[in-house]
């Protein structure tokens, strides 16, 4: 999750997320060069004495500064699509999750053959005492196993709302009326924090989301735990 004074992105807590940040410094390593050569020229035109003022057309110059920036387009385009390719992949989920926005909680709903189950969160406000996130925890945790394809599918219940993970890289608006999918898939064991990304009312900001990621094991415990509980 973010820190203070946090000026990178979050680590990438899934593949997908690690493969934005490391497309990220990629497009960063290509916009860095490209505007350290700019201002090199910029300040080559503006202090060289030596630069010839009648030069009316070159077709090479041209031709040069045609090519080069089709290249660097090209080079940025082909990871951009790739990783949009990936993100838009939802074959062979493991595990299928319906989330339904309100204002201002989140309804989610294991929808599978084997399992069936749907619950509410709602965000936990902290006491003095309490080690809890401000405005960060909820009540009832989205349980999910690591190394699972996991296709969620987003709706809302009244307004628009937004349903993101920003270490996990997944973010989708809830429309009433619409469902939107995306799917993750992370190895690691943990909490994520994520939060509405979308001005939904007044209540806005308290509606926090919350996955807790644990080993497969541990997964089919809380769901024989659930199931025996219903």
């Amino acid at each position: 999750m973010s820190t203070w004074g946090q000026l990178n992105l979050q680590e990438g807590m899934s593949t997908i997320m690690e493969l934005m940040n490391y497309f990220h410094d990629y497009m960063m390593t290509f916009i860095v060069l490209i505007l350290s050569f700019v201002t090199y020229m910029f300040a080559f035109v503006i202090i060289s004495p030596r630069l010839d003022k009648y030069t009316v057309d070159s077709h090479i110059l041209e031709t040069v500064w045609t090519v080069i920036p089709m290249l660097i387009l090209l080079f940025m385009a082909f990871p951009s699509l790739y990783l949009l390719y990936l993100m838009e992949d939802v074959s062979n989920p493991s595990l299928m999750v319906k989330v339904v926005g309100h204002q201002w909680y989140w309804e989610y709903q294991y929808s599978n053959s084997w399992f069936n189950y749907s619950f509410d969160s709602y965000m936990v406000y902290e006491k003095s005492d309490s080690p809890l996130y401000h405005a960060l925890d909820v009540d009832n945790r989205l349980v999910l196993p690591t190394n699972a394809n996991i296709l969620f599918l987003i709706t809302s219940a009244d307004v628009l709302h937004s349903w993101a993970i920003p270490t996990l890289g997944i973010k989708a608006d809830a429309v009433p009326g619409r469902l939107n999918y995306l799917s993750t898939m992370t190895p690691y064991s943990g909490v994520y924090y994520g939060q509405c990304s979308e001005i939904c009312g007044s209540n806005h900001s308290f509606m926090p989301i919350v996955l807790e990621f644990v080993p497969m094991s541990n997964y089919l415990d809380y769901v024989s735990n659930l199931s025996v509980s219903e």
